[in-house]
């Protein structure tokens, strides 16, 4: 497998994280020093405005740093999950306009990982993902909550299409398909009745070698996209 990554975002991301990780702290504490030190309630509204800068900003740079500071990043684990498929398969990461794309003989993959813990299950007469268990910490203040994968899925998609068409690439009835990907060795999938296939990130490359026998896009229009990407 032929694996693309665009690594100076990688390293620009990771020093936003880190900057914004400082500042975060360096305002939170600005804030805790003037709330111990107002006596008579002076600073009080910079006091709160420097807690809910220095919070926002937290939260921003824990993104950035999940997503691009922390190793094995998402990139990684996906990389590591697919490694041994033959080399006419190719990865890009952050490459294009999904983070995640995965091309080659069983077809067109947006890849969606997501590192939650504990019970994810697919509630089919809700049509909505739910989370049991889990560090109740980190879904709320560490950007850890499941939030919409099926929303995400298809923002994946509907992107991909429109830059498949901007690169004159014809893909005709074909529909690049999103995985929702748990990389998280902690947790358990129930997916029975979602449309949008989800699977621990263990199950992702045998997931992938069995769409080969149902794959309806051409060799040609990989070689095109690889071309155009890689």
């Amino acid at each position: 497998m032929k694996v693309f990554i665009d690594e100076k975002m990688v390293k620009r991301n990771k020093v936003i994280g880190n900057v914004l990780s400082i500042a975060s702290i360096a305002i939170l504490g600005i804030g805790m020093f003037m709330s111990f030190k107002d006596k008579d309630g002076s600073y009080l509204p910079y006091t709160f405005g420097s807690l809910i800068v220095g919070f926002l900003l937290f939260q921003v740079a824990n993104f950035y740093m999940n997503k691009w500071g922390k190793s094995p990043r998402p990139d990684e684990k996906l990389t590591q999950a697919l490694k041994g498929l033959d080399s006419n398969y190719s990865l890009y990461h952050y490459k294009s306009l999904v983070s995640h794309l995965l091309v080659g003989p069983a077809g067109v993959f947006t890849l969606l990982p997501y590192n939650q813990t504990g019970e994810i299950e697919f509630i089919a007469e809700r049509n909505r993902w739910k989370q049991k268990g889990g560090n109740f910490f980190l879904k709320t203040f560490g950007g850890e909550s499941l939030g919409r994968p099926d929303l995400d899925a298809k923002y994946a998609s509907t992107d991909i299409v429109k830059q498949m068409s901007k690169l004159n690439v014809d893909l005709g009835k074909y529909t690049p398909q999103p995985i929702i990907v748990f990389v998280n060795p902690k947790v358990s999938v129930k997916a029975e009745g979602s449309q949008i296939p989800a699977v621990t990130i263990d199950k992702l490359k045998e997931f992938i070698r069995k769409q080969v026998k149902t794959n309806n896009i051409s060799p040609e229009i990989i070689a095109t996209i690889n071309k155009d990407l890689g």
